[in-house]
């Protein structure tokens, strides 16, 4: 084939790519399509457009690449707009990870492009990628957050050989404190512990009709552990399955956990499950360095891996920090912590909606 034959034939491939929205007819297509994409999460699933829409009422665009009406992109998409917060399209929002997922580098770059352009159109703060690799090296980027990843044994006690002395002898006390571990999906417990713990760290509290929201959309994908004692609950978790791994993402504890190490067993309980039914990989997800939850990960055994922020500045001038961090937000988080937790729960949804 000459130069210009090439050329052709590359113009041509492109062209004959068809970028559209995902419509319900297309949910088990691109759920199909990212099964066997290597860099796929749980967080690409088609569920979160329903997800969005239902439980916050945001706008989504997940769109799908297709050529010869056959999927070969997609990157999901959801606007996020607040009075407080600004106005930002971001993938994937409420989500640790996002950003493109595509046949090869030249699809990834034309839905990129279609992203900025919709950004640009709809007159967003910003766009924003949610990456576990560097894609963008011209784009603003943060450098805040990390995530955890580890894999796992089929055997009990190679996995906890596994977690290190300091870590295991918290476990181990955990294990001695006669807690019982449920597996039964409850929303009002795994609410009752989520909430307590997210109102002792200063941040609004997520409704409960997204609780119910994730459980209905991803009840073939999701799982919750809960720890008790004499019947009352101590600590939960909602837990996402996907391909070989299990991604304990919303949880807490009563402030009797702290005494119990039942956050801990908890954790440990849920490893120990996973590894015993097959799972390969638990992922601890997301933490800002330096932050409690990331010593917390770091003292399993769990090396931080970095992520990967993009930015795409339509009207901000800089990257948004929208985070506890920001020394702006510390006189609501030292406010919000003591709130009665009935005035916290009430609260929390109205203002937890337009974080992302």
């Amino acid at each position: 084939m000459s130069q210009i034959d090439s050329i052709i034939a590359e113009d041509f491939a492109e062209s004959s790519i068809n970028i559209s929205e995902l419509t319900a007819a297309d949910f088990s297509n691109w759920d199909a399509y990212i099964q066997q994409h290597p860099s796929a999460t749980f967080f690409h699933k088609a569920g979160w457009k329903q997800v969005l829409e239902q439980a916050f009422g945001h706008t989504c665009y997940f769109l799908i690449a297709t050529q010869l009406d056959k999927i070969c992109g997609v990157l999901p998409l959801g606007r996020v707009k607040s009075s407080l917060f600004g106005d930002a399209l971001i993938s994937t929002p409420f989500c640790v990870y996002g950003g493109v997922l595509a046949d090869n580098e030249d699809i990834a770059a034309l839905l990129e492009t279609h992203a900025c352009e919709l950004a640009d159109s709809l007159q967003v703060d910003y766009l924003e990628l949610r990456n576990k690799l560097k894609r963008h090296a011209d784009w603003p980027s943060k450098d805040m957050y990390v995530y955890f990843r580890k894999e796992i044994m089929a055997d009990t006690e190679e996995n906890l050989k596994a977690i290190p002395r300091k870590q295991r002898a918290v476990v181990r006390k955990g294990i001695k404190a006669d807690l019982d571990v449920s597996n039964e999906v409850n929303v009002d417990s795994l609410y009752f512990a989520y909430s307590s713990s997210v109102r002792n760290l200063g941040t609004p509290v997520f409704s409960k009709k997204y609780f119910a929201t994730l459980l209905e959309v991803f009840a073939e994908d999701c799982g919750v552990t809960t720890i008790s004692k004499n019947d009352e609950t101590i600590s939960s978790v909602l837990s996402f399955y996907f391909k070989d791994e299990v991604l304990p993402y919303y949880g807490g504890g009563t402030s009797a956990a702290r005494g119990l190490k039942a956050n801990d067993f908890m954790y440990w309980e849920l490893l120990k499950q996973s590894g015993e039914t097959g799972v390969k990989y638990f992922d601890y997800g997301r933490s800002k360095q330096g932050a409690g939850s990331y010593s917390f990960k770091k003292n399993w055994g769990f090396v931080a891996e970095p992520l990967f922020y993009e930015y795409y500045l339509v009207k901000s001038k800089s990257i948004p920090e929208v985070n506890p961090n920001n020394p702006k937000y510390k006189y609501f988080i030292d406010i919000w912590r003591r709130l009665p937790l009935s005035v916290a729960n009430f609260l929390g949804p109205f203002i937890s909606r337009s974080l992302g």
